[in-house]
């Protein structure tokens, strides 16, 4: 058996390739699938050493890779005519124990004395085996060296064989880094390319290390050298993709990879190779901050897909693929990970337009009145006007007209700067009413106009996904968007007025319910595209669909009236002026609720109502359900009352429209088949101190109207009702009540520590 290295001493001169140790190309290492069979024991001449499969390929073995451990370490320095005799020996030199650790260039030892006083490198290992021969020690791993052999000895063959494999494996890693290190010769640094993914794939070696460090010598190799063709980095990035399947490709690679989707985004390899790479990123990353070139490759890549003839039917196809062909989406970060993509595209256009200085003056400027360098006139203030009709496809700006107004007496107070500190005004400030006489264009850069565009429709498509919707309503509820732009208003006007839109048609309480604002003191989309909001350019349309789908929801209560009493009062009533038969409703109910204390106030709303048909017509209804009220009320009638069994909503409702019950205290639905539906019967029953629902249908939008109306009830018992901690916890409002039976629903522990607390 011949145990001399595999490599010479020849060095790399001059830029070229010589079959050195250290330049050789590695194409000639078999993997598992490519070593011989092993030849039988008859036609083996048996030697003092022999080699085993390296690959272990039968067994099917996986180790962890190794970076340091201790072991057994005994050294032999020997001709090499000597070897064979020398390892033969029943009687080898001393042991010493060492706690090697494998680093990128060398094999070294935590305490560098006896044998291991200088770390060995690498490149000075010529042969690297197992032994295994009657008289050898046990669990041994050879390393020839010129001039000697060290011989490492572990406590079982798991851990003899994982320091092999590791050994190995941090030699060809640190072989090719070598190789590569320098390249001249582009054919052959791609076949060696090709040998370095193989051998990863190959690798018994189970370690996220183990893809990650091909990936990171071809990233440097990729950054050091910019001069290649566009085929060449075809070629590249054809010979990785297997690695890329299961792994999430380097910051730097990512890097490499926009430039190729924005240099030649109708290339194959985008399609091809790209497509389950970007698959990969959105179902399996869970943070864009740790790595936000990953996001930025995302971006690039869709902006290619983009630009295919096909344009966004590619996009749309590509979105549905990620979603799945059945109802439910199976990969919960995927729709996470495509807004969090969209969001950060369309805020780089924000960035893109304020410091566009040529084409778009910040809002700080406009308001200040600065022009352009170039021609310096006297501030002028501005308004917003309407946005012209959608630009055809061919047309690579946006515009939006922003009327000049030339009036030195309101040109002087605009020199003035802001009151507080140097922040850009909100844009409702740039909103003046007084006469126009010249417009100024503000445009769009055409790069960022078509992210833009890209972007805002993904968001479409995404709320049409029914499964999606509740989290997407979720993740846009706190506007991520800058209102101190004209740029807002832009967006909001694009397609994601549709996307709000699917979110106020969307039954579900918790899609709708993110219209409103996440916080006090912070704009929701219910503000934004309510009349006078920065985004409203349809008289208040979306509004009426947002206010009609709350009210309609458990949002039907004195909380939300108030909060339209304070803030969106005028809105309201310019909407039930026009006829819109919600408005109407909305203030229908403020004055039944007594919402609005001030008389004057009341009656401005009754002048409203009174303007149209549809609004005389339900105050006439109001006006009629009050005096039938205060006839109730003053007739009087029975203080108890028990419904039988199996009676309805319907049965309730019949019998108190039958007679006057304005002094009913005890009511007792026990056993009823009645819902929270009947809650609109018992809020007219003001004297009502007790009520039994017990093992009733009464749920937890019944609850809610009741907390809110029957201020004296005192006894409520919900036995076996299916009220939970939501509909529970609006009982905290009702000071009056002292006894609550909740046995046998669904309270949690920490919710009746809570009521505990409240009342």
């Amino acid at each position: 058996m011949d145990f001399n290295g595999s490599g010479g001493g020849n060095e790399l001169h001059n830029n070229q390739f010589y079959p050195s140790e250290e330049s050789k190309p590695l194409l000639g290492e078999m993997s598992a699938q490519q070593l011989p069979p092993p030849e039988g024991n008859n036609n083996h001449k048996a030697g003092p050493c022999s080699k085993r499969s390296l690959l272990h390929s039968s067994s099917g073995m996986r180790y962890k890779l190794l970076q340091e451990g201790d072991i057994q370490v005994c050294v032999v320095k020997h001709p090499r005519t000597f070897l064979s005799k020398l390892l033969t020996s029943k009687f080898l030199r001393r042991w010493e124990p060492h706690h090697l650790t494998l680093t990128d260039s060398s094999l070294m030892s935590a305490t560098p004395t006896g044998y291991m006083e200088a770390p060995l490198s690498y490149s000075t290992i010529e042969d690297l085996q197992l032994l295994s021969w009657d008289n050898a020690p046990k669990y041994c791993v050879q390393l020839s060296f010129p001039g000697g052999t060290v011989l490492l000895q572990a406590a079982n063959s798991y851990l003899r064989d994982q320091w092999f494999h590791s050994i190995q494996w941090k030699k060809k890693i640190y072989k090719y880094r070598k190789v590569l290190n320098n390249p001249s010769r582009w054919d052959v640094v791609l076949k060696e390319i090709r040998a370095l993914v193989d051998m990863a794939l190959t690798s018994p070696l189970q370690d996220e290390s183990i893809h990650q460090a091909p990936l990171h010598i071809i990233s440097t190799l990729l950054a050091e050298n910019t001069n290649l063709s566009a085929q060449d980095h075809e070629n590249i990035i054809v010979a990785i993709a297997p690695l890329l399947e299961n792994n999430h490709p380097p910051p730097d690679l990512c890097e490499f990879f926009c430039k190729h989707c924005r240099e030649r985004p109708r290339s194959m390899v985008v399609i091809e190779v790209f497509t389950p790479v970007v698959q990969r990123i959105l179902k399996h990353n869970m943070d864009f901050g740790k790595c936000p070139r990953l996001r930025l490759f995302t971006q690039e890549y869709i902006l290619a897909l983009n630009e295919l003839n096909a344009g966004m039917e590619v996009v749309k196809k590509f979105i549905h693929s990620m979603h799945g062909p059945t109802g439910q989406c199976p990969h919960p970060r995927v729709l996470p990970n495509l807004v969090a993509v969209c969001l950060a595209a369309i805020y780089s256009c924000y960035e893109e337009f304020i410091n566009s200085r040529d084409n778009s003056p910040s809002l700080k400027e406009i308001r200040n009145g600065c022009q352009q360098q170039s021609e310096r006139k006297p501030p002028m203030p501005l308004r917003l006007l309407r946005p012209e009709p959608p630009t055809p496809p061919q047309t690579t700006t946006l515009e939006i007209l922003v009327e000049l107004e030339r009036n030195n007496n309101t040109t002087n107070t605009l020199r003035k700067a802001p009151a507080e500190g140097d922040s850009e005004p909100n844009l409702i400030d740039c909103l003046l009413v007084s006469p126009a006489l010249n417009a100024l264009s503000i445009q769009l850069p055409a790069h960022a106009d078509r992210v833009l565009g890209c972007f805002a429709l993904i968001l479409k498509m995404l709320s049409d996904y029914d499964d999606w919707r509740p989290a997407l309503a979720s993740l846009l509820q706190p506007i991520p968007f800058p209102k101190e732009s004209v740029f807002c208003f832009v967006f909001c006007n694009r397609e994601l007025k549709y996307v709000i839109q699917r979110f106020a048609e969307d039954p579900r309480q918790e899609v709708h319910s993110c219209l409103l604002s996440v916080r006090s003191g912070k704009d929701g989309w219910f503000q934004l595209y309510s009349p006078g909001g920065v985004a409203c350019d349809d008289d208040g349309e979306l509004f009426a669909s947002m206010v009609h789908i709350l009210m309609g929801s458990c949002y039907k209560t004195k909380k939300f009236l108030l909060s339209l009493a304070e803030n969106k009062l005028g809105p309201c009533m310019l909407l039930a002026l026009r006829g819109n038969q919600t408005m109407v409703e909305i203030l229908c109910l403020m004055l039944e609720y007594n919402i609005i204390e001030n008389k004057d106030t009341q009656l401005q709303i009754i002048s409203t109502l009174e303007s149209t048909q549809v609004g005389l017509r339900m105050y006439e209804q109001l006006c009629d359900r009050q005096r039938e009220l205060k006839e109730l009320q003053r007739k009087g009638g029975p203080t108890r009352l028990t419904l039988p069994s199996k009676s309805t909503d319907a049965d309730l409702a019949r019998l108190l429209s039958s007679g006057s019950f304005g002094n009913l205290e005890n009511l007792s639905l026990a056993f009823t088949n009645v819902t929270s539906a009947c809650a609109e019967q018992l809020i007219k029953l003001p004297s009502l101190k007790q009520l039994n629902l017990w093992s009733t249908q009464f749920g937890d939008a019944g609850l809610r109207l009741l907390s809110e109306h029957l201020a004296c009830l005192q006894v409520l018992n919900l036995c076996e009702t299916p009220v939970t901690d939501a509909g529970l916890l609006s009982l905290s409002s009702m000071k009056s009540l002292c006894s609550l039976n909740m046995n046998s629903t669904k309270l949690t522990a920490d919710t009746y520590e809570d009521l505990k607390v409240r009342t």
